[in-house]
Formats: structure tokens, C-alpha cells, sequence
């Protein structure tokens, strides 16, 4: 546990140059591509450097956001950046709702059923579209997929990191 994570949220990885006007695509990997619409700012992680870039555009195709990068206007400025992993700081993130986390703080937690059983570690949050579905690990090397609903997920405890679940009819086979 470095102590990037918890000040920095990742919240896409560019794919690719998208036209030739300096725009890029972005794959999301925050739970809603909307936010970013909200920020001003985003960190591009190279992996070599840090730069601050600041946002000029935003747009959707299809589950990709196009960015347009102020100061960037050609697809030679932006084409060294593919792979690069966009950060915001945890101050500059979304004020979440009550029932909202980032997935970033989620991955590692226990789950655990409202029967008191030991399910597994979540170790992935897929975003289908209609609902996300958390993928736990349990320790006989099983995956369960729970569909991230009031009926099933009952609590989320951030601060002992358990997630309490309800084991719905058919969940477990």
C-alpha cells in the first residue's frame, strides 16, 4: 500500500489518438465516464513523468471519452502519450453520494454474507452498464459475481474494509 493510492485516483488510460486535431480516447475505469465532464484537470502518468494537463474538451463514443488537452493541438503532441494513465487527486475527484466508493478503496475487502460465512476478497468491480457487478475471490479459486443491488449488497464498511452481503436465491452456483 504506497501512498499514491490513496491521494491519487486513477480515472482513465488513453488508448489512442483520436483524430488529428490532438485528441485523445480514453478507456474510463471510474464507475461514472460522466465526471469528466466535472473536472478542470487531470495527472498524465507516463510512466517516465507527471504532467499536469489541463482539460479543454470532453466527448463520448461509445464507452470511450475523447479529451482534448488545452495546448495540445495535433496528433503529434498527443501520439507519445498512448498508454498513459490519467490520475486526479483525491480533492479533485467527485463528491461521492452516501452510498458511493471508489472502486480503487473497495479492491482487498472481505465479503462476507449476512449469515456470518467468509465468502472471499473483492477483487474486481465490473461497470455493465446497468448495475456494477463485484467480482470476489473466494479461497477455493471460485470467482462469485454479486450484481451491486440493495437486495444483495448490504453493507459496505470502509473503515473495517468488510462488505456484508446477502446470499440471493441462485447466487452461489
Amino acid at each position: 500500500m504506497g501512498t499514491g493510492r490513496n491521494d491519487e485516483l486513477q480515472v482513465g488510460v488513453i488508448t489512442q489518438t483520436h483524430g488529428i486535431r490532438g485528441e485523445v480516447k480514453v478507456f474510463p475505469t471510474t464507475d461514472d465516464a460522466n465526471r469528466f465532464k466535472k473536472l478542470k484537470e487531470v495527472m498524465l502518468d507516463t510512466g517516465r513523468e507527471r504532467l499536469t494537463m489541463e482539460i479543454e474538451g470532453v466527448k463520448f463514443f461509445k464507452q470511450f471519452v475523447i479529451l482534448k488537452f488545452k495546448g495540445y493541438d495535433s496528433i503529434n503532441d498527443v501520439e507519445k502519450y498512448k498508454q498513459g494513465k490519467l490520475l486526479v487527486t483525491r480533492d479533485k475527484a467527485v463528491r461521492l453520494q452516501k452510498d458511493e466508493y471508489f472502486v480503487a478503496d473497495m479492491i482487498g475487502m472481505r465479503v462476507v454474507t449476512d449469515e456470518g460465512e467468509d465468502l472471499g476478497i473483492l477483487k474486481d468491480v465490473l461497470a455493465t452498464g446497468a448495475n456494477d457487478v463485484y467480482v470476489v475471490s473466494c479461497e477455493d479459486g471460485r470467482e462469485v459475481l454479486l450484481p451491486a443491488i440493495k437486495e444483495c449488497i448490504k453493507t459496505v464498511d470502509m473503515d473495517s474494509r468488510v462488505m456484508e452481503i446477502h446470499v440471493m436465491d441462485g447466487l452461489l452456483q
